[in-house]
């Protein structure tokens, strides 16, 4: 009998995918009886064997593969090299193995197709963190394995993903600002760049909205060049007049804007408060203990890892995004905005 034979072996002989060919070997609905008959055969022409262990059925392994852009990788100990940690953690506990690609602008840029989808080594892919929605088209044309999208998610396309609850989670800290006094509150983060951004805006402006008071353009302020950009400015534009508090998309960029305001001659909370979103900072980027939004990244793994397995083992129920609720953690960034403040 044939060692190391896969489902994806056999679904690459036929040009199927995986989930395919374990719904045809499982007898599962989805698949024509000619198809399946074909992936019978071909199984036992290949020596095709279920793991079994002496008393029960074994649990499968998996290979998973992970994909990030080098964006959120190349410069030091990041918030995504933190959440692989916990998708690696969350794996072995499924008995899957983890693999990484790190996709380089260039390759992202042309539309080069990763070489875990390439040389099929994988099962099922997990997407980390945003990235282009071209190349997440050419993905989906040619990847044969089950994919789910972590910490993002694209309104054009159906996949799978897993996501922090980016609205509430701004709306949560806005509505704090306002419980501590504060009326004039300003975003920091570039709305259009990826969609968690944009939903921790419109949060803002839910939050604002509720509390009968306007918007203010010059109050809404970028912290990147531009939409395609996952880069934030070291330092901050501040408007000429300012609020009295922010809340900012991501504590990367709290960190930026604190860094700002003290080189503008702001003290951070006594003059000006911030909120962030993550409860991520790398060790030293900031003296300033920000209050935040903290994602619950363990249960987030947890749930791609999860999902990932249904799919791979036949699970064609439609695709869906899963919502984790992280939690506030309050700590030495925001003041109580006093009347005699006014």
């Amino acid at each position: 009998m044939a060692k190391g034979v896969r489902m994806s072996d056999i679904a690459q002989r036929l040009g199927v995918s995986t989930v395919t060919v374990s719904k045809a070997l499982a007898d599962q609905k989805g698949v024509s009886e000619e198809m399946r008959e074909r992936i019978k055969a071909l199984a036992e022409e290949m020596g095709y064997k279920p793991p079994v262990s002496n008393r029960q059925e074994a649990k499968r392994s998996y290979n998973i593969g992970v994909i990030m852009a080098e964006i959120y990788v190349e410069k030091y100990a990041t918030f995504y090299w933190e959440f692989y940690q916990k998708i690696i953690t969350c794996a072995a506990q499924e008995n899957c193995y983890v693999i990484l690609e790190v996709l380089d602008a260039e390759r992202e840029q042309e539309l080069e197709e990763p070489k875990l989808v390439q040389e099929d080594k994988i099962d099922g892919l997990i997407i980390l963190g945003s990235i282009r929605s071209k190349y997440l088209r050419m993905l989906k044309k040619k990847c044969k394995v089950p994919v789910v999208y972590m910490d993002f998610y694209d309104k054009q396309l159906q996949e799978d993903c897993v996501i922090s609850n980016s609205f509430y989670g701004a709306y949560y800290m806005t509505n704090y600002l306002f419980q501590m006094g504060h009326e004039k509150i300003g975003f920091v983060g570039t709305a259009l760049a990826t969609e968690s951004i944009m939903d921790r805006y419109l949060g803002y402006c839910k939050s604002l909205m509720e509390h009968g008071v306007r918007e203010r353009a010059d109050w809404v302020i970028k912290d990147r060049e531009d939409e395609s950009s996952a880069y934030c400015f070291d330092r901050i534009p501040l408007p000429g007049e300012m609020p009295t508090a922010f809340v900012c998309n991501s504590d990367l960029t709290a960190s930026r804007m604190v860094k700002s305001l003290l080189e503008a001659g702001y003290r951070v909370p006594e003059d000006v408060s911030l909120v962030g979103y993550d409860d991520w900072l790398y060790p030293g980027l900031c003296d300033v203990p920000i209050s935040t939004y903290s994602v619950n990244m363990p249960q987030m793994a947890k749930a791609g890892i999860d999902i990932l397995v249904r799919r791979i083992g036949g699970d064609d129920s439609r695709c869906n995004m899963q919502i984790v609720e992280g939690e506030i953690v309050l700590r030495d960034s925001v003041r109580r905005y006093e009347a005699y403040d006014r």
